[in-house]
């Protein structure tokens, strides 16, 4: 990409709106395939798509991250999201190290994001657990670091603690000092950006007003995709130079321990579908490039090797500024993901408008 469109789209952040931000993304930064990073704001960047690497791992086979991940970066993906609680970071791990070393790709075109998950949000357990992700990666730092929920969890070996009755344990969630122990990991070189995930504008606030502030967040990774394009925190977070990192970008499954079955099948949307024959693209690939064009970046999960394929292939068309609008139009507010098992926290962060 070249650096100098980089001020361009920080611009178009400030003063440009939702419909017309499509215009400065593809004639200043003249998305590909080969090139689709935008900047972050502390001089970083970030890839517009990324692979998502959840699964589940009672039923995904051994290897399948690993396999998925190979093959994802020969199609052409270099952003990676990740999580200590997916139990899978050896693997996706050794496929990066494994396609550095065929000459594939450099360690810099990588970008991966890792997780700080509940039970480790106390400040003296945050450097610990960064380094196991770091270990189980075998690489020396990580591209992105993100609180991956404002709620902290009582602190142990059980990552999900419960008491006898069955009650998820809580524990006392001090948002600013998880921070500043995540700022000293960037210091020493750990970790390249700092970012946070489902945190509403108040969690946000209390981050950007802290005293001694030395590290912004770059990013809020949030629920995103045409039936819940989050108008106004997309708006806030815009302002204070926060990209958006959509996940479900393309829906969710249809599982209904964590999904919301209220909310409708998105892929099934008869304006999606229409606009895709219109370019000979699927409803998944249209609700993609309708977030890239608003400058989200999208993270499909995927262990499909012919839809990590499918779902790449955003970048050889582009929908029109009435497109854009009739998408944004099907919003409903409502989520795929709702946590409502932890809807009792102080923290939960979605009885908030946003």
């Amino acid at each position: 990409m070249v650096q100098g469109s980089w001020p361009i789209y920080g611009l178009a952040l400030r003063e440009v709106r939702c419909s017309s931000i499509v215009h400065i993304l593809d004639t200043n930064m003249n998305l590909t395939a080969e090139s689709h990073r935008i900047p972050l704001s502390n001089g970083n960047s970030i890839p517009l798509l990324g692979l998502g690497t959840y699964g589940d791992p009672q039923t995904t086979p051994k290897g399948t991250a690993l396999d998925c991940v190979k093959l994802a970066i020969d199609v052409g993906y270099r952003h990676f999201d990740g999580a200590l609680v997916y139990f899978n970071e050896h693997e996706v791990g050794q496929a990066i190290r494994e396609k550095i070393a065929d000459g594939t790709v450099r360690r810099e075109d990588i970008f991966y994001c890792g997780k700080l998950w509940n039970t480790f949000h106390p400040p003296e357990l945050v450097r610990p657990a960064l380094e196991k992700t770091l270990k189980a990666l075998k690489l020396d730092y990580v591209d992105l670091y993100i609180i991956e929920l404002p709620m902290a969890f009582k602190p142990g070996k059980a990552f999900y603690p419960k008491d006898q009755d069955g009650n998820y344990i809580y524990h006392h969630t001090d948002l600013c000092a998880t921070w500043e122990a995540l700022e000293a990991c960037k210091d020493a070189g750990l970790v390249k950006s700092l970012g946070v995930s489902n945190f509403n504008r108040r969690q946000l606030e209390l981050l950007l007003n802290k005293p001694g502030l030395k590290h912004k967040p770059v990013s809020n990774q949030v629920e995103c995709h045409p039936y819940f394009t989050q108008p106004k925190l997309l708006e806030y977070c815009r302002h204070n130079d926060i990209v958006i990192v959509g996940y479900c970008p393309i829906g969710s499954s249809r599982d209904a321990s964590w999904v919301n079955l209220k909310c409708p099948p998105l892929l099934d949307d008869e304006v999606l579908v229409s606009i895709g024959k219109k370019y000979n693209k699927s409803s998944a690939q249209v609700a993609l490039r309708f977030n890239i064009q608003r400058g989200v970046v999208v993270i499909p999960k995927s262990f499909n090797p012919e839809r990590i394929k499918h779902n790449f292939q955003i970048f050889d068309f582009s929908l029109t500024e009435e497109e854009m609008k009739a998408i944004e139009a099907l919003n409903k507010n409502i989520r795929f993901v709702e946590l409502l098992m932890w809807s009792d926290h102080p923290e939960y962060p979605f009885h908030d408008e946003y």
